[in-house]
């Protein structure tokens, strides 16, 4: 496996730098950056014409991941040549929120196979169900096969969000990367560092990931009195405070989950995901060192499934509310993930809207908020 990586801090693509890149004959090129840099007309066609057969796929952030730094409005694009494996790219487009795990289906169709040892998800990041997308995924490919990525990122903005694919720019897009071959590696782990407060409050009326009301109060209004001051910048403060769920016995589930929206009118409050219709939710919060802790978990984990392998790419999606969280030291939880894991390896990815990762098994996967998912990938010698 090759790799090769440039960082455009200006958010533009540069000619010479992604010649580098085509230097090694990628077979794969993943691209994060800001919603300026996705919204350049040019785009697409820059990066086709360096890279006429390569896969291509990435998204717009909420933060750009490279090596052991974060970025704010830049574009990252990394390069990938695998010497004994093979990739698969395919897409489609999310019109309606109601469309979420039917796309997601029909797109794990095509990416199935014998053969297929991993999948890397992105998807726009407003205006859909994400953990719908991933279920019509698993159920599409039609066998145990892990599933992480994430979903789109627009700063804190939470308006508009860009996928590429091998077609286009697109503002409904997701695209899925099958890696296909006996030789490639898939390592993965997910870990949150969020600590619960305040009472467990039952569900009382949602549907699928539309939260009404919580102790049969409307949930909107019970979730303003705990933020106080905050409450004035909802959505966006939601990012600080978001909802552990809880079973039937007030047992931990290990599931976050993220406001991306409110309805004032109906009181509600939209999630990142679904959330169980019978069971319990309560408020979190978090420090530094709790988060720092839980992305050095995540690598740990991943880093035991792929012990024999030597160095390879390292996808990291955390989430937009960790990076306000840790402010000025979110390098941190970037640089501790790169010190779990086999030197040389290179690290890519971003801040999103939600995590895409394996829960309890590779059967399991499942949509989060608020963690680090480290996937690693590498080939067998």
């Amino acid at each position: 496996m090759k790799i090769a990586q440039k960082v455009f801090l200006d958010g533009r693509m540069r000619a010479e730098g992604l010649r580098e890149l085509a230097a090694i004959d990628p077979h794969l090129i993943l691209v994060f950056g800001s919603r300026e840099s996705f919204a350049d007309a040019g785009m697409f066609a820059m990066l086709r014409r360096h890279f006429p057969a390569a896969g291509l796929a990435g998204c717009t952030t909420a933060g750009e991941i490279a090596g052991s730094r974060v970025h704010d409005g830049a574009c990252v694009v990394t390069a990938m040549h695998l010497e004994r494996s093979s990739v698969r790219v395919r897409s489609g487009r999310i019109g309606a929120m109601e469309e979420s795990r039917a796309v997601g289906e029909r797109l794990g169709r095509e990416l199935a196979g014998e053969d297929l040892q991993g999948v890397l998800l992105f998807c726009k990041g407003v205006a859909v169900n994400g953990s719908a997308v991933i279920e019509g995924v698993m159920a599409g490919l039609g066998r145990p096969v892990p599933v992480t990525g994430g979903l789109a990122g627009d700063g804190s903005a939470f308006a508009r969000t860009l996928v590429l694919d091998n077609d286009e720019v697109s503002e409904t897009g997701v695209v899925g990367i099958g890696l296909h071959g006996d030789a490639v590696r898939v390592g993965h782990g997910s870990q949150g560092g969020w600590e619960p407060f305040g009472p467990a409050r039952r569900i009382t009326r949602s549907s699928g990931n539309i939260l009404y009301e919580l102790d049969g109060k409307p949930a909107l209004d019970l979730y303003k009195s705990y933020l106080g001051e905050y409450a004035r910048n909802l959505p966006a403060s939601g990012l600080l405070f978001p909802f552990e769920m809880l079973g039937m016995d007030h047992a931990r589930v290990g599931l976050i989950r993220t406001i991306l929206g409110i309805d004032e009118t109906s009181g509600s409050l939209i999630l990142a995901g679904d959330i169980m219709p019978d069971g319990f939710l309560r408020l979190m919060h978090a420090s530094t060192d709790a988060l720092v802790s839980g992305a050095e978990s995540a690598a740990r984990k991943t880093r035991e499934m792929v012990r024999e392998s030597g160095a390879g790419l390292a996808l990291l999606v955390s989430c937009v509310g960790r990076k306000l969280v840790m402010g000025d030291q979110v390098d941190e939880e970037v640089e501790v993930v790169l010190d779990a894991l086999a030197e040389g390896s290179v690290a890519t990815g971003f801040y999103s809207y939600g995590e895409i990762s394996p829960f309890s098994s590779v059967t399991d996967c499942r949509l989060h908020n608020q963690t680090m998912t480290v996937t690693y990938l590498t080939e067998a010698c």
